[in-house]
């Protein structure tokens, strides 16, 4: 049997996340088309994406060239068909609603080449959720990218019961290519392994922050003095972005009444989201950058 490989990448969803993996793609060597909803969205993920090769220089070594040798690797797009028209692999990075996927793949699969892999990077959702709205079950599966990918550079690499194993092996050494260390999952597990452990944990938070039990400071300063982390758990949810959490907390308030998930949900929009409090993308989350006070050398002081 051939080896499958992958050479033109559709990044779909150009948000943190995708911003960060299209252009580690590209960075990498590979030429990438970055597709979102409409013209201001593929904008925002231009600036989104023009904004990181300082970060590649400082924390990677790379130089100006290299940087510059992957912004000119990337196209963008607001025509979905276009954006696929030779697509090897679509990446899918759009916001975490069963139903907005749903909707995503059934398009996509209208409209992709017969050859194309598709793939979700979903932090939350199972890729058999998705498979047969795909129209190609045995060509989906889940890598799982961490933010800041070209330093906290996982690759968590999850097939659901009818993906061909041949293709899951192809996005391993895909995911190994772009500079990844892949992490294969061989059995679906809801929060793959990182968010297995993370999403409790900033939930947890998250209540306590709910329950009036200690205010956001506090519940950071308390982790990090005990456990010796660099960061709090709101301190990574303003990396994770307020509107993750956000709809994480309200499919939960739907699945699980009753629980404190919806005054969460409604906590979350009314006094970040709605305030245009979205984490370190805008300047301002559960902390103001881009110097946060849990960065202030008096932080961790009595």
């Amino acid at each position: 049997m051939q080896e499958m490989v992958f050479r033109n990448i559709t990044v779909a969803g150009g948000g943190v996340l995708g911003s960060q993996i299209a252009y580690q793609t590209a960075f990498r060597g590979f030429p990438v088309s970055v597709y979102d909803m409409d013209a201001e969205a593929v904008e925002k993920a231009r600036k989104r994406i023009e904004q990181l090769p300082p970060h590649y220089r400082e924390d990677l070594g790379a130089t100006e060239s290299e940087v510059q040798a992957g912004l000119q690797r990337i196209s963008y797009f607001s025509d979905l068909s276009r954006a696929v028209v030779d697509a090897d692999l679509v990446t899918e990075a759009i916001p975490e609603v069963a139903e907005i996927k749903t909707a995503f793949y059934q398009e996509l699969g209208r409209t992709a080449p017969a050859k194309t892999v598709f793939a979700t990077n979903s932090s939350t959702l199972l890729p058999s959720q998705f498979a047969a709205a795909t129209g190609r079950p045995e060509k989906f599966l889940a890598p799982h990218f961490a933010n800041s990918i070209w330093i906290h550079n996982t690759a968590e690499v999850m097939k659901h019961p009818g993906t061909d194993p041949q293709v899951f092996d192809a996005v391993i050494a895909f995911a190994r290519a772009i500079g990844m260390v892949p992490l294969p999952l061989y059995k679906e597990q809801p929060g793959y392994i990182l968010n297995s452990l993370l999403v409790p944990f900033l939930e947890a938070a998250q209540m306590l922050l709910v329950k009036r039990v200690a205010d956001v400071e506090t519940i950071d300063k308390t982790w990090m003095i005990a456990t010796g982390a660099p960061e709090g758990p709101f301190a990574i949810l303003d990396t994770v972005g307020v509107k993750t959490a956000y709809n994480i907390a309200k499919a939960k308030a739907a699945a699980m009444p009753g629980q404190g998930y919806d005054q969460l949900a409604d906590m979350l929009k009314t006094e970040y989201i709605d305030q245009g409090r979205l984490g370190r993308e805008t300047g301002e989350g559960f902390y103001h950058y881009p110097n946060p006070r849990f960065k202030q050398p008096d932080f961790l002081k009595g």
